[in-house]
């Protein structure tokens, strides 16, 4: 049985189009997921529109998914990593 500890993360690394990739703590990611959300609150995926908040919004995006498409056929992508063995 592996690790539980494997699966713990609080550090991610975001891709957006036309950018380096850039490194997150989890308060950080949550942050930029926030402010991004926010600026496209008329448009949000479905699964999204049932929370109340941008806060709940993003706490939920960051639990359940790694991507985000900001514009047509262009997405934020998140990803957990392990920066320690």
């Amino acid at each position: 049985m592996p690790d539980p500890r494997l699966y713990e993360s609080d550090t991610y690394v975001l891709l957006e189009p036309g950018q380096a990739e850039r490194f997150f703590s989890t308060s950080e990611m949550l942050e930029r997921l926030q402010k991004v959300l926010a600026e496209l609150q008329d448009e949000l995926p479905r699964d999204l529109q049932k929370f109340s908040s941008v806060q709940e919004q993003a706490k939920y995006l960051l639990e359940t998914s790694c991507e985000l498409e900001v514009e047509p056929g262009q997405f934020l992508q998140w990803y957990a990593v392990r920066l320690e063995k």
